[in-house]
């Protein structure tokens, strides 16, 4: 439901006009999420591939799970205890005053199975920022998506790792070079893949022992 049939001519005029406007103004959300849609043809699929070789993963797929305000039961999360991820989702969420409601359904993933990967990976995204420990401003960003280009193989994740930090001061960048990145990337060559985890079953959880399960290296110890 919501597809958009597309050629390749017309996938990749979307992929090149929505990365000119991603790049000029990277909050526009509608315009990153095109461009993700428009140039996954072989992340996508590797990504299904390695949720379908994993039990936890498969799971995901044959159930199909959302993240929306309608399928979380709030008031339950926000009185888990502290430290729990759960807990912690809803503080992100309230501290940057976001909503998983923003994520928009992909209309040019011509697939009905990878068009669930995209969404997914979209879903969980102010997840990726929890057990990353990243704020929503254009640093956190950065950071985040250099985990994420390491992880999913996204055009749009390299992308936005790699022209995200051209918005940053000479001191951010110092930050983001010699402490940020080199972590980031570290830690998305060890983690385990990131949709391979049922978020939902696991909102009780330490926040900790989730890093630890998965291979996230601890934050560094700087202001973001």
């Amino acid at each position: 439901p919501g597809n958009t049939p597309t050629s390749p001519l017309q996938k990749a005029l979307l992929a090149a006009g929505s990365a000119l406007v991603a790049l000029c103004d990277p909050y526009r959300h509608d315009m990153v999420a095109v461009l993700g849609e428009t140039t996954g043809c072989l992340a996508l699929p590797n990504l299904r591939d390695k949720m379908k070789n994993h039990p936890e993963g498969y799971l995901i797929l044959q159930e199909r799970p959302r993240i929306r305000l309608s399928t979380l039961d709030m008031a339950r999360l926000q009185g888990l205890p502290e430290g729990s991820l759960g807990r912690e989702y809803v503080r992100f969420l309230e501290d940057n005053k976001v909503s998983p409601d923003t994520r928009m359904p992909p209309k040019f993933v011509d697939d009905e199975e990878l068009a669930y990967v995209i969404q997914r990976y979209r879903e969980v995204h102010d997840l990726m920022h929890t057990l990353l420990g990243m704020p929503t401003n254009m640093l956190g960003e950065v950071v985040v998506k250099w985990f994420e280009a390491i992880q999913t193989g996204l055009p749009m994740c390299i992308l936005g790792a790699a022209f995200g930090p051209v918005r940053l001061s000479a001191r951010k960048l110092q930050v983001l070079a010699t402490e940020l990145v080199p972590w980031a990337i570290r830690s998305g060559r060890n983690s385990s893949c990131i949709l391979n985890i049922y978020y939902e079953q696991r909102w009780e959880q330490p926040l900790q022992a989730l890093r630890e399960e998965m291979g996230i290296f601890p934050p560094p110890a700087v202001r973001v």
